[in-house]
C-alpha cells in the first residue's frame, strides 16, 4: 500500500490501523529503516513477530510511541530522561527505560526495561495516533542482518508472513542508535544514526 510520506492519507492510515487492530503484522517505514511491527497490546501478533524474526521470547522488541506524553504512560520517566528525550526526539534514537505496568510482559526484559522510539516519520505518527496504542518495532532484515531499504524487497522476502507492507518511499537504511537511560546514567548500547556526542 503506497502512503504519502509527507502527507499521509488518513483513509489509508485507517485501513492499516484496522489491520493492526485485528492482530495483523505489517512492514512500515521509519526515519532509519523499514520496520516490522504490530499492536503491542496483541499477544498473538507479538508471538507472530517473534516467529517471523526467529527470535526467542526472552529477547523482547522495542516499540514506538507518538510523543513524550505517550512515553510517560509506558515508561518511568525521570527529569533527566525527559530532558534528554526532549532534546533528541523525534529522531533516530531508541532509549532504554524502566517499563510501566501498562506494557505487556512480553515486551519487557527480565529487568522490566523497554526500548522506546519516536521516529521522525509522519506515517508512523499517524498510525500510532489512529491506533491509539504503541507499535512494536523491529528491523525488516534478511538473514545475515542485511537491511531492506525497498518495500518490494520486504514483500519478496517475507511474503504471506506479513499482512501488509506500506510503501512510504526510500529510507536512510541504517538502524537507530540505542542508549540506556536507566538510573540516569547514559550508556551507549549501539551506535547507529544520530550523533552520540551528548552521551559521551
Amino acid at each position: 500500500m503506497e502512503i504519502n510520506p509527507i502527507n499521509p492519507q488518513q483513509r489509508l492510515i485507517d485501513k492499516v490501523a484496522d489491520v493492526l487492530r485485528r492482530g495483523g503484522v505489517i512492514a512500515y517505514p521509519t526515519d532509519t529503516i523499514y520496520g516490522i511491527g504490530c499492536d503491542i497490546m496483541n499477544k498473538k501478533a507479538i508471538a507472530r513477530v517473534h516467529q517471523i524474526k526467529q527470535r526467542p521470547f526472552g529477547r523482547p522488541f522495542s516499540f514506538i510511541c507518538s510523543d513524550l506524553k505517550d512515553i510517560s504512560l509506558y515508561a518511568k520517566v525521570t527529569n533527566y530522561a525527559y530532558k534528554t528525550m526532549r532534546r533528541h526526539l523525534p529522531g533516530p534514537y531508541t532509549f532504554i527505560l524502566n517499563g510501566s505496568n501498562q506494557v505487556p510482559k512480553m515486551m519487557l526484559t527480565k529487568r522490566k526495561t523497554a526500548g522506546i522510539r519516536i521516529p521522525n516519520n509522519l506515517i508512523c505518527m499517524a498510525l500510532i495516533n489512529t491506533l491509539g496504542n504503541p507499535i512494536l518495532s523491529t528491523s525488516a532484515t534478511a538473514p545475515g542482518g542485511v537491511f531492506f531499504n525497498e518495500p518490494w524487497l520486504i514483500e519478496d522476502h517475507f511474503g504471506k508472513q506479513l499482512d501488509l507492507v506500506i510503501d512510504g518511499g526510500p529510507v536512510q537504511g541504517e538502524p537507530s542508535s540505542i542508549v540506556s537511560l536507566i538510573d540516569d546514567e547514559p550508556k551507549i548500547i549501539r551506535r547507529g544514526l544520530g550523533s552520540m556526542e551528548y552521551f559521551e
